[in-house]
């Protein structure tokens, strides 16, 4: 049986989770990090010996770091749907996994979710913050345009490039701060709510985040 360890409120985790329902496939969850320890157990460390989650034991096939672990998903289980043979195909998902991963996911996640939300008000970084959250807007604004075209990031259909940008929605549109207008983003948003495996993995509480750094 597929395995997955990790946190069911941690972002990467929530992506590969994701992917596992929309997939349909049978796992097993094995809570990992945080207060649940174990990270640092010489059985995980053989697995993954950076010590992070996700991490996936696909019977006997170990596969870590998130968007490493959709593509192997998506080859083994999605072809034809989520994957193509046809590397011109998978480059228009794998551009966006790849942007969110190196330039949204930074600037939202760890300079806005980590800098204001998770950073006790004395220890946050105004300034710092100020400027992630206008990066975040800039690259909200370009996935406007882009979404102004077609419903789904990829195309005309959800597939894996809408995951990891996906991801960032529910906490993007549930903390106060300030948004520009985008409402393509926010119809793809709609979009995603709509979809079961999406409510179930990404759209968990993250209140007991709020001005904590530390697990």
């Amino acid at each position: 049986m597929l395995t997955v360890w990790g946190r069911r409120d941690a972002f990467n985790v929530q992506k590969v989770l994701w992917f596992i329902g929309e997939l349909g496939l049978e796992h097993r969850h094995v809570p990992a990090g945080g207060d649940h320890g174990g990270l640092d157990d010489p059985e995980f460390r053989a697995m993954n010996p950076h010590g992070r989650v996700p991490v996936i034991d696909d019977g006997g096939t170990v596969v870590w770091e998130s968007h490493t672990i959709l593509r192997y998903l998506a080859a083994r289980y999605g072809k034809g749907t989520y994957w193509s043979d046809d590397p011109g195909a998978r480059s228009q998902a794998e551009r966006w996994m790849d942007w969110s991963g190196t330039t949204l996911q930074p600037d939202f996640l760890t300079g806005v979710f980590w800098g204001f939300y998770r950073t006790p008000e004395d220890k946050r970084d105004t300034a710092a913050v100020a400027q992630k959250l206008a990066r975040c807007a800039a690259h909200m604004q370009l996935l406007d345009r882009e979404l102004a075209t077609r419903p789904w990031l990829g195309g005309d259909s959800f597939g894996l490039a809408d995951i990891p940008a996906g991801t960032n929605l529910f906490r993007y549109f549930g903390i106060p701060i300030e948004r520009p207008s985008v409402p393509h983003v926010e119809a793809w948003y709609r979009r995603l709510q709509d979809r079961p495996a999406y409510r179930e993995h990404v759209m968990l509480p993250f209140d007991h985040m709020f001005g904590r750094l530390a697990y």
